[in-house]
């Protein structure tokens, strides 16, 4: 058995006591204890040192992605604008050969620049509206006038204006003409 020093003996004394068995017990239960202390508090501080990268990692993340939105944002009609830009190109070539231009070729011109302006429009997905003979509806066509008609009430007789809509979203309502009832 373990001995320990006396106090009661006195200073000087070589006097050694025994150490009792339930104090033993709890030394080593106490040392059991503090070892495990000291292992929960180093994973605590693992842990804590995770949650902190994890955060850094969260916060990169959240930032990284507001740059690529205001990104997005900035340059989202690029590739139209692109398309645009041949649209332009043609319509100044156009009006450089007017003076040696017959009318025939200046129409033939402006057929290309729409189509080439068509193009631009199918790329980025911007579908025209045309009614013509169809049913008016108020979520996609503007009625210009009513005009007595054959034709049964609320049919759209003629478009004064094309409509325009990008990705089912209406950009622009088609103005119509819609049949009334005769009187």
């Amino acid at each position: 058995m373990p001995e320990s020093y006396n106090a009661s003996a006195g200073p000087g004394s070589d006097e050694k006591t025994e150490v009792l068995p339930e104090t033993a017990v709890q030394l080593v239960e106490m040392e059991r204890l503090q070892n495990e202390l000291a292992g929960a508090e180093e994973r605590a501080k693992g842990h804590w040192e995770q949650y902190l990268r994890a955060l850094a990692e969260v916060d990169n993340v959240r930032k990284r992605a507001a740059k690529d939105l205001e990104s997005t944002r900035q340059f989202a009609i690029e590739k139209f604008a692109q398309d645009l830009i041949a649209v332009k190109d043609s319509l100044e070539l156009a009006l450089a050969s007017v003076d040696k231009a017959d009318v025939a070729s200046l129409i033939e011109g402006q057929k290309a620049t729409l189509r080439l302006l068509a193009k631009a429009f199918e790329k980025a997905q911007i579908e025209e509206i045309d009614p013509q003979g169809a049913a008016f509806n108020p979520e996609q066509h503007e009625a210009m006038m009513a005009q007595p008609s054959d034709a049964a009430p609320n049919t759209v007789l003629s478009v004064v204006q094309r409509g325009y809509a990008l990705n089912g979203r209406l950009l622009r309502p088609a103005r119509v003409i819609v049949s009334a009832a005769k009187s």
